[in-house]
């Protein structure tokens, strides 16, 4: 989108509006979005994996040179917060981005099956009270549904 401002090549939902941000108040969210979906990717590889316990080992097995000291122990307790504390961050956002792409792969579902309550689409929008009231509807029409079909299957088997 950003090279087609540049271009002069505005259309539709392209063209700036009060509620898009200049592109240069844009950059830092993507900047993140980048490097946290790199450190993701990284993160969940099994050479991160090997890396961490390699550091693990190192650690343990220097123990003796350094006399098993409160210093030697701080290392690693720090180390480890440190690591925890910035995952804690990685994995919300690669969650918060991977519920919404699932939310508009599921919303584009919706809207393309015919007969389907369009509504749904965009349910994650709904407040508890509603999506509780939405949860015991389709709960009853489930079992509705179900005991629809175990009649219709009794019927058979008596015919047969």
């Amino acid at each position: 989108m950003a090279q087609r401002r540049s271009q002069g090549q505005l259309s539709g939902s392209d063209a700036p509006d009060a509620s898009h941000p200049p592109d240069n108040q844009t950059d830092r969210p993507h900047v993140f979005s980048r490097m946290a979906s790199a450190a993701a990717h990284y993160a969940g590889h099994p050479a991160a994996f090997v890396t961490a316990l390699l550091i693990v080992v190192v650690w343990a097995l220097s123990g003796p040179l350094f006399d098993y000291s409160d210093t030697w122990q701080l290392v690693i307790n720090t180390s480890t917060t440190i690591v925890t504390f910035l995952m804690v961050f990685l994995i919300q956002s690669t969650q918060n981005r991977d519920t919404l792409a699932i939310q508009l792969k599921l919303a584009e579902l919706i809207l393309a099956v015919k007969g389907a309550e369009n509504r749904l689409a965009t349910a994650e929008d709904l407040s508890e009270e509603e999506l509780e009231g939405l949860h015991q509807d389709y709960r009853r029409r489930a079992e509705e549904t179900l005991d629809h079909l175990k009649r219709r299957r009794a019927k058979l088997k008596q015919a047969s």
